[in-house]
């Protein structure tokens, strides 16, 4: 940019001018440019994705199926019970050809009629729904439910066509209706929310069920059956199943916070009182407030809508700080509970766009960017930093979704340019020969041995349908409405087939703010008339969000004034040795007049002098997992993680031994069944499915003396991944008074091995460099000072009390001695020290008691200190 007034007129001025806005309108118009997408571009990057579709689904059915999912760096399948438990994760797994089901209704969106055709066969021939396993009911419900009903719509839409699929009689639909009967105990509580688990084959209260003991679900949970639930009933006729989803919601209605109209995470499904009481948009509520929008509109109830705009007034108020969505305490929702983020709450600017609130949409989905743009992928947990703060990467679609929906909004070419940079990281870093595998941290770039099923049914949707015309779709995509797993049901349900009797909700008349959209689609023209370029202006302002490709700029000084009433530069060099930097106050204010600069030797302080550049990473002390008895005898250590709360492991000399047992459950996330076992021992426990401080309570509870936490993830290891400190639940944790530490998975199961093969495995949790049998180095001594000025006259008037630090600031030398009685003792050393033999015995901050003075004055300076006192 040219100010005026700065221009000097020089000859060939105007011929030069003329050339720089010719140059910059040129430049301008190729940015414009870059950002259009031709027709033939679009087809390049559509044909690539179809080839990644092949490449995923392809290892899907060569190496996998039927089994659920892919493992894709083993190149087999994923069979539960044949692999290393993975806790909760597995829930997902119910021996049904999970990814086949899931991918179903992908195939007719890609345009892949005859494997869609071949692959409901095989669904009809080899699934079965009866196994004796435990299912999550969410994932169940959002996976496999909605996977058959998707699937029937589209083979019922094809067979209406008469082209194909000729023969299909419906049999999908029958098996959604099985399963559908199969999680219906899962809803028989006193309050109407469902078990979180349901054994396929017994149900929940069945004694061979081995669940039914859960008693806390999360919002999300029982939140998002609606949409599955109701278009089931109306399908199939049976009003049941909608029925028990409605009830479900309205107790979460009803158990909002009156006074913020938000919820929380977790609720006890008994009791209906909340168990977790951080409320957002992320992870454990994310769909419940979801499916009540999508819930309004596949059935047309206003109360759905109604519910949804006092909660979205709810988020906007308190969670949203655009661009960031932060956790708030659901009863104090001016308090955040915590610094960091998780990637599920991506699908939000989707969200926002459906309700019409564009604006907030595209400056959160700005700042996901920028975080992909930093990290390759989105992390699935980063600080309000942009710092990772959960390294692993799931292949999630949740971003992707929302550039979906933001560019069928705003029709803005950048949204293609982003869906572009998808496509080409994931070709670039999550491919693999079988398939494509999970990022287990986007720091390192290591791959984890998981393709989950949403890969295919999400992923590859959106990013299809991003570059592809409504024209070339195989059906009119605007008749359906997806659900969280992408799955595609009609719009046209709440009309061809009407509510089953009593299915209605009567609404409560809530008073709230509304606006031009709270009842009615969103309108590009009555947003933005005539304003092609609006998306671009909000983006502009978050462009450099995350501080990459933008040059770095400190901040300014903070400063006081500190006078120090000598003119000599000893303890000026000796405050910077303790990292204090002086500067005299004629050298910063030059210019400046004021009674201040006229006094001798007044010096200012620098603070913060300058922002300094550290690692992305705060730093991690190592922990070691030291196996003690025979026969390990201290030769095997594991590296560990620590953690932020419980006990201080660095603060106990000898460390915590103790025998090793594993807690049952595994997680530790449901009340603990080993609690005798357990008493007196060091629990064992698998990562996921709830915080690490409810884990840690439970044990705790039932007599573990620490806790080790083994990861989740297959193949994660000390060596590849960066060691983190376990954070708690954003609750106090004072109550946690535990050593706890963190095992990657490799040196997890160094360990679970030892104890299967000896029964009674003796470990020490202490610091690595305690270690038994480690060489300690010998380091300085180092002491933290903490400066006070005195007032004037305060020391000569014996106003001090108690040890005291005293730094004497004379002439051409420096003084340090400790006081323990200030009045008495000060003027009996002053005697035995002559002035001129005092020395000053330290050069560093970190002041070594044991080091000592020149020969000609160690007698004497050595008469006044103790050599081997700690500081």
């Amino acid at each position: 940019m040219m100010r005026k007034g700065n221009l000097v007129h020089t000859p060939g001025t105007g011929m030069l001018l003329k050339t720089l806005l010719f140059t910059s309108l040129l430049g301008w118009a190729k940015c414009q440019e870059s950002q259009i997408m031709t027709p033939e571009e679009k087809t390049v990057i559509r044909d690539q994705i179809i080839e990644m579709f092949d490449h995923a689904y392809g290892s899907y059915m060569k190496y996998a199926y039927p089994a659920d999912e892919l493992m894709p760096l083993s190149c087999r399948g994923r069979v539960r019970g044949q692999e290393p438990n993975r806790g909760d994760i597995d829930d997902s797994l119910g021996k049904f050809s999970l990814t086949l089901i899931d991918t179903l209704d992908t195939l007719v969106v890609l345009n892949k009629l005859d494997e869609f055709e071949d692959a409901v066969r095989k669904a009809m021939t080899d699934v079965r729904l009866d196994n004796d396993v435990v299912v999550s009911v969410f994932e169940t419900n959002i996976r496999v439910l909605g996977g058959l009903l998707g699937a029937h719509v589209m083979a019922d839409l094809l067979r209406q066509r008469g082209e194909r699929m000729q023969w299909y009689r419906d049999e999908l639909l029958h098996m959604a209706k099985e399963l559908g009967h199969r999680l219906l105990p899962a809803f028989n509580t006193t309050s109407g929310l469902p078990y979180p688990k349901v054994n396929l084959r017994y149900g929940v209260l069945n004694p061979l069920s081995r669940t039914g003991t859960e008693s806390d679900t999360c919002t999300a949970c029982a939140g998002t059956m609606i949409l599955e639930f109701a278009a089931l009933s109306r399908l199939s006729g049976e009003s049941v199943f909608e029925e028990n989803a409605r009830k479900a919601l309205d107790v979460l209605w009803q158990r909002r916070q009156r006074g913020s109209d938000l919820v929380g995470t977790v609720i006890n499904i008994h009791n209906e009182e909340w168990v977790r009481r951080d409320s957002g948009v992320g992870a454990g509520i994310d769909s419940y407030y979801e499916y009540l929008m999508k819930a309004y509109i596949l059935l047309g109830d206003n109360v759905f809508l109604e519910r949804f705009n006092i909660h979205y007034s709810a988020i906007m108020k308190y969670i949203s700080q655009p661009p960031l969505l932060l956790n708030v305490h659901m009863h104090n929702p001016t308090v955040s509970v915590r610094s960091w983020m998780d990637s599920l709450l991506a699908f939000f600017p989707g969200l926002q766009v459906l309700r019409g609130d564009l604006k907030p949409a595209i400056e959160t989905h700005e700042m996901l960017y920028q975080v992909t743009k930093q990290h390759k992928f989105l992390p699935e947990a980063f600080t309000t930093e942009f710092r990772v703060h959960w390294g692993q990467h799931l292949l999630r679609p949740e971003f992707a979704e929302s550039t979906y929906y933001l560019y069928k909004a705003t029709g803005d070419p950048y949204y293609l340019r982003v869906g572009q940079s998808i496509v080409e990281k994931l070709n670039a870093y999550a491919r693999v020969p079988c398939g494509f595998a999970a990022v287990q941290d986007v720091r390192t770039g290591t791959h984890e041995d998981r393709m989950d099923s949403f890969f295919l049914a999400e992923m590859f949707k959106y990013l299809y349908l991003l570059f592809t015309d409504k024209s070339q779709l195989p059906i009119d995509i605007d008749d359906y409405i997806f659900t969280t797993e992408a799955h595609l049901l009609p719009v046209s349900l709440s009309i061809t087939q009407p509510p089953c009797q009593g299915n209605n909700t009567e609404t409560v008349p809530v008073s709230q703010e509304e606006d031009l959209f709270t009842h009615s689609c969103p309108s590009m023209e009555t947003l933005f008339p005539n304003n092609p370029s609006f998306a671009k202006t909000i983006r502009d302002s978050y462009k450099y969000l995350t501080g990459v490709g933008r040059a770095f700029h400190p901040l300014p000084v903070r400063e006081i004034e500190l006078p120090l009433h000598d003119n000599g530069m000893e303890p000026v060099e000796f405050l910077k040795s303790m990292g204090i930097s002086l500067t005299p106050l004629n050298e910063v204010m030059a210019g400046e007049t004021g009674s201040r600069m006229e006094h001798k030797g007044v010096y200012r302080v620098k603070l913060v002098a300058e922002v300094s550049h550290t690692t992305e990473e705060e730093e991690v002390l190592p922990h070691v997992v030291q196996l003690i008895s025979p026969p390990y005898l201290g030769r095997t250590v594991l590296t560990a993680g620590p953690a932020k709360f419980g006990m201080d492991l660095t603060k106990q000399e000898h460390g915590v031994k103790g025998s090793i047992v594993k807690a049952s459950p595994y997680t530790a996330c449901e009340p603990i069944d080993s609690a005798v076992d357990l008493k007196g021992h060091i629990a064992l426990a698998l990562r996921g499915d709830c915080m690490f401080a409810v884990k840690a309570r439970r044990l705790q509870e039932a007599g573990a003396i620490g806790v080790i936490f083994i990861d989740h993830r297959e193949g994660s290891n000390s060596e590849d991944t960066p060691l983190f400190q376990m954070v708690g639940d954003g609750d106090s944790t004072e109550d946690i008074t535990l050593p706890l530490v963190f095992l990657f998975s490799q040196e997890g199961a160094v360990l679970t091995a030892a104890l299967e093969e000896h029964h009674n495995v003796d470990v020490l949790l202490l610091p690595k460099e305690r270690q038994l049998g480690h060489d300690k180095t010998e380091k300085p001594v180092s002491m933290n000072i903490k400066l006070r000025l005195a007032e004037e006259g305060e020391l000569e008037d014996g106003s001090a009390r108690g040890p005291t630090l005293e730094f004497v600031l004379e002439k051409q030398e420096v003084f340090l001695k400790e006081e323990e009685e200030e009045e008495e003792l000060r003027g009996k050393r002053q005697q035995q020290q002559p002035q001129q033999q005092r020395q000053f015995c330290s050069q560093a901050a970190g002041i070594d008691r044991t080091e000592q003075c020149s020969a000609d004055s160690s007698q004497n300076a050595n008469s006044n200190s103790r050599p081997d006192a700690n500081p």
